[in-house]
């Protein structure tokens, strides 16, 4: 769905590279594989072995790394981490665009994030009452200063026992001149992968970028795990033991590339039986079924499959339209919606459709959408959602922070489908989704995360977190 409109968006992507004469390039290609998971800043941090380079700014992968800049990357140094953001905790501006570098007379320290910490401003609190200046207004610099006062002279046992003080979803690549460092927190909320090319080591937040690389997948880093990659080779350990699985359904829904595998299985296969799974639930009579590009379209396909009704391609997605288009009124707001999504006048003309996407936020987009197929001469709109409807506020680095902007916390099924103009709406049901997905734990989540849909959350959440999201 379009992301800029609706409000519904992963945090950010993280990548690192060791033991690579092309590390920064490498970087690169892992970072612009990764940019659906964020478009406002991205930077890569290059190390020799000897001194650290950072490159960074904001905007899209490749409108920050020209080829001038990439010149000046490349041949730096064997190894590299980078990310791409998209802002939630902390807000954006430059300084909150990752890596963060720090410099001291022990030597470099760079790091990189996917996720939020969910006690960061207790312990930056905590940590500025110690004598801390903090450069940023980001929760990821909170793991940088625990760093530095930990105590231990190696960085390993540094972050090791940073680590254990956060609370909350993260997938940490940390870097020093002479090894890398990836952990993840330990219910798992956050993907991250770990490949080789030949002697070297490359992770990322998805699989995707893996295979952009040409890395062969070796494993996923596993919940509370600690994996330190150096010269001499690759060591783990765990510095927590790990709880219970909660992987991120929204990640099989919504944010991940299609062909990315997360914990062995494939997210478009995940999405087209989640869409399967919306036919045995929601038996409607139709002519015609479509997805809402682009993460709807294999959960559509599915559907189609599943219900024996022809999947046409009834909505397109302009892939020029600026990020920045400046919509001032209301006219001209919907008109961008026009700009960014167009209706198939001959697929979706006098057909009953069905319409499927994967979530619903703010139900705004969802009725433009209606409206615009309904224009385009549909004589039903039926809406099928290929998730529950999401009445909670996630605090695990997803953009639905504040509950009042999530229309189910406040809206029943059918007071949403009048909202949105739709003849019918249909959420899949929270089984239905856990078993669509099939992932491979026990219970009765499936080791998932269910928090934006039940509203039972994995982790505690502190009370500040609960005022801010009632803001």
């Amino acid at each position: 769905m379009l992301a800029e409109i609706r409000s519904l968006n992963e945090e950010c992507g993280v990548v690192g590279v060791w033991g690579h004469p092309d590390a920064a390039q490498l970087a690169y290609y892992g970072l612009h594989s990764l940019q659906h998971r964020g478009q406002e800043g991205a930077g890569i941090v290059v190390t020799d072995g000897e001194q650290m380079s950072i490159s960074k700014g904001e905007g899209l992968v490749t409108e920050i790394f020209t080829a001038e800049k990439m010149q000046e990357l490349s041949g730096s140094g064997k190894a590299a981490i980078g990310h791409v953001r998209y802002t939630t905790a902390g807000g954006g501006g430059y300084q909150n665009v990752q890596p963060f570098l720090f410099n001291s007379h022990t030597g470099g320290l760079a790091l990189a994030h996917n996720g939020n910490i969910v006690n960061a401003r207790q312990l930056k609190a905590q940590l500025e009452g110690q004598g801390s200046i903090f450069q940023t207004t980001s929760d990821t610099e909170v793991l940088a200063h625990l760093i530095k006062r930990s105590g231990y002279s190696d960085v390993r046992d540094s972050v090791k026992s940073s680590l254990s003080m956060l609370k909350g979803a993260y997938a940490f690549v940390v870097m020093t001149e002479n090894q890398m460092i990836l952990a993840r927190d330990p219910h798992g909320f956050r993907p991250l992968s770990l490949g080789k090319i030949g002697d070297a080591y490359f992770a990322a937040s998805e699989t995707c970028a893996l295979d952009i690389v040409g890395a062969e997948f070796v494993r996923d880093i596993e919940p509370g795990e600690l994996v330190v990659i150096n010269d001499e080779g690759i060591t783990s350990e765990y510095f927590s033991l790990s709880s219970q699985h909660a992987m991120c359904t929204m990640e099989y829904v919504y944010f991940s590339r299609p062909d990315s595998n997360i914990d062995g299985i494939n997210v478009h296969t995940a999405r087209k039986n989640l869409g399967k799974q919306m036919a045995l639930e929601a038996k409607i009579e139709a002519d015609v079924v479509t997805g809402v590009p682009d993460s709807s379209i294999s959960a559509a396909i599915g559907y189609a499959e599943a219900a024996g009704i022809p999947y046409e391609m009834g909505l397109i997605k302009n892939r020029y339209v600026g990020r920045t288009f400046i919509q001032p009124s209301q006219s001209l707001r919907e008109q961008g919606v026009k700009m960014k999504l167009s209706p198939v006048r001959g697929v979706v003309e006098g057909k009953r459709v069905i319409m499927v996407d994967d979530s619903i936020v703010r139900g705004t987009t969802s009725r433009r959408i209606v409206r615009m197929l309904k224009d385009a001469g549909a004589k039903e709109v039926h809406v099928v959602i290929s998730s529950p409807p999401i009445k909670n506020p996630c605090f695990y680095g997803i953009d639905t922070s504040k509950k009042e902007e999530l229309i189910a916390s406040s809206k029943s099924v059918e007071e949403i489908r009048e909202i949105i103009g739709a003849d019918s709406l249909t959420f899949l049901s929270v089984e239905g989704m856990v078993e669509a997905i099939g992932r491979p734990f026990p219970g009765e989540t499936r080791g998932s995360c269910l928090a934006c849909f039940t509203g039972n959350y994995p982790t505690e959440i502190y009370d500040y977190e609960r005022e801010k999201a009632k803001c």
